[in-house]
Order: structure tokens, then C-alpha cells, then sequence
């Protein structure tokens, strides 16, 4: 990206090195061949980030990094914003009516994970290996037309054709919950009925796998108290980062902003 093609980013009179933006884009995203999008919102989340440190050395704050994991501290800047939306933002728990209105407003939200009982043939490929892949679907799909045709050989047909070390009992993975298996297989879960085989071989990080659903246990609503501290702390959360954002609006509003598009929300 040729940052000279960008206007310059000046926030209450300093100016923001490019390379900065630069650097941020990187977790922004935008279409291809449009990099003018992804720095637009490069610089509108390092003008935020401006705006908070000016404000905290305004303030005098000392940065206090805090561990973030074992071995890992926070950057100078990083304490310096924290120190600054702790002191700004002031969230208390909220009370136990509102917990429960909460609750009350849609209680089928609130359930127990569901549980897959899954059986699968797996034929093993790189989906990066281009000719690996069709050659693995093609015997994906002859296995699934076997599958379909004889059900109840499902068992015998994983020992004699799955790649997976579950072959040795007949291609049960046991009892699956949300995040036991990777996203794409878990995904064709969700859609499945109890007893059913995919027709079509789905496709994963690990190659094709012919699936089985062999029982289904749908999650049970839960009861309040066994919620009430999960809803507490979202709604604290929520809370607290819509306090975060009336802040940074009221000082986005005090502010002289060049080369950003900051709209208070």
C-alpha cells in the first residue's frame, strides 16, 4: 500500500505517522483491490486510540501494565487507555429485577449445550493439494453410495475404508458438544436429523467425511438461577461498553479530527 495515496491523519494538532495505519490495517477488512476502505478504517481506529492517550496524559495517568497471560503484559499504551476507561467508565452490577426481566424476556435462550452422538468415515486429504482433494472426493462419494444403499453396514464399511483412527470402532467419535470438532463438521450437525447420512461427502481441514448421525440430545432450558450470574455479567459487560463509547464520542465531539471519519453512534 502506497501510503503517500492517503491523506494525513491529525488528531488535535499531532500528526500520525503513516506507518502506523499501516500496521493497522492489517486487522481491518475490505474488499480486494480496494485498500482505501481498510485504511479509512485503519485510521478511524487509530484515531481512537490517539484521542484516548492524549486524554490519558492529559490526565497525568502513569501506565501500570497489567499481565495479560503468563508472561505477557500489557504495552505502556495499552495500561495507559485501560487506566483511563477504568477511571472514565463506572459500571456496577446490575439488580436482580432487571437480571430477571432479562430472563423472563426470552427464557428459551437459555439452554443446555446440545449433544451429537456422531459415526464417520473419513478419506483423508490436504484441501490445499488441488489433485489430493478430487481424488479423495471421488472415493468419498463412491463410499457414500454404499453408505446409503446398505445403512446398517455403516459400521463395518468405516473399518474397512475410513482414514481416521476411529475405524477400529466402526467410525464412532462418541458424544460431540459445540466445539469438540472442527467448524465445518459441526456445522452439518446442526442441519442433521437423528440416524441420517450426509449424501453429499463434506469437506474439512482433514479431508472428506462421510457423516452419521446416530442420536441427538437437544440442549434443556435451564432454569434462572443456574444462568443468573452468565446473564449478570453480560449485561455488565454491555453496559460497560456502551458507557466506553459515549466517552470516546464526548471526546471525538471535543476534538479537531483530520483525516478520519469519527460519527458519534
Amino acid at each position: 500500500m502506497n501510503a503517500s495515496l492517503f491523506p494525513d491523519l491529525v488528531v488535535n494538532g499531532e500528526t500520525v505517522p503513516h506507518a502506523l495505519i499501516a500496521a493497522e490495517t492489517q486487522h481491518h477488512d475490505a474488499p480486494k483491490g480496494k485498500p482505501g476502505i481498510a485504511w479509512r478504517k485503519a485510521a478511524n481506529a487509530v484515531a481512537v486510540r490517539t484521542l484516548l492517550l492524549q486524554e490519558a496524559k492529559r490526565q497525568g495517568l502513569q501506565a501500570e501494565p497489567a499481565e495479560v497471560g503468563p508472561g505477557r503484559f500489557e504495552t505502556e499504551e495499552e495500561a495507559l487507555i485501560r487506566g483511563l476507561l477504568d477511571q472514565a467508565v463506572d459500571v456496577g452490577a446490575p439488580d436482580d429485577a432487571d437480571i430477571r426481566a432479562e430472563f423472563d424476556r426470552n427464557p428459551e435462550r437459555f439452554r443446555s449445550p446440545v449433544l451429537w452422538e456422531v459415526s464417520h468415515i473419513l478419506c483423508a486429504c490436504d484441501p490445499r493439494d488441488k489433485a489430493a482433494t478430487e481424488k479423495a472426493l471421488k472415493r468419498a462419494e463412491l463410499i457414500a453410495k454404499m453408505a446409503f444403499k446398505e445403512p446398517k453396514g455403516f459400521a463395518s464399511l468405516a473399518k474397512r475404508e475410513s482414514d481416521c483412527g476411529s475405524k477400529s470402532s466402526g467410525g464412532a467419535l462418541g458424544q460431540l458438544g459445540p466445539g469438540d470438532t472442527v467448524p465445518e463438521f459441526e456445522a452439518v450437525l446442526r442441519e442433521m436429523s437423528e440416524g441420517e447420512i450426509t449424501e453429499k461427502p463434506v469437506l474439512s481441514r482433514h479431508g472428506y467425511h462421510i457423516i452419521r448421525l446416530d442420536a441427538l440430545a437437544e440442549g434443556q432450558p435451564l432454569p434462572f438461577e443456574s444462568v443468573r450470574q452468565k446473564i449478570s455479567d453480560a449485561m455488565e459487560k454491555a453496559t460497560w461498553a456502551r458507557q466506553a463509547r459515549e466517552f470516546v464520542d464526548q471526546l471525538v465531539k471535543a476534538s479537531e479530527i483530520k483525516g478520519a471519519d469519527l460519527k458519534p453512534v
